[in-house]
């Protein structure tokens, strides 16, 4: 659900796997992308933070992408989550949660300490 959107550190830490997730539900291009994260409240994503992931995820995989012609304007790249992209993110999404289970711990710890 869309929120105030997080800080930025986190949204870099983070930006791969919001990636791959939003393009399990469908084929998307970059800007499409981008406002699909920024309806979940992660805020305004730039191309020049969201297109040389994308390039990485492609360079490794991840994604995959086709050229689409475009109607009566410019054609656009257009990216597909592959097989393993979603072994990734699910990889990613083991991982993430035993971390913030483990920091979300410290945290109670230390802040009932205080």
């Amino acid at each position: 659900m869309a929120g105030s959107a997080p800080d930025s550190g986190w949204l870099r830490a983070t930006l791969e796997m919001a990636v791959l997730a939003a393009l399990t539900e469908g084929d998307r291009h970059g800007y499409a992308l981008a406002q699909r994260l920024g309806d979940e409240g992660l805020g305004t994503i730039r191309g020049g933070v969201l297109y040389p992931v994308l390039n990485r995820l492609e360079t490794e995989g991840a994604v995959s992408s086709t050229w689409q012609a475009g109607e009566g304007g410019p054609g656009r790249k257009v990216y597909a989550i592959t097989e393993a992209g979603r072994r990734r993110l699910d990889e990613q999404w083991q991982s993430w949660q035993r971390f913030t289970t483990t920091l979300d711990g410290f945290l109670r710890q230390t802040m009932e300490d205080r």
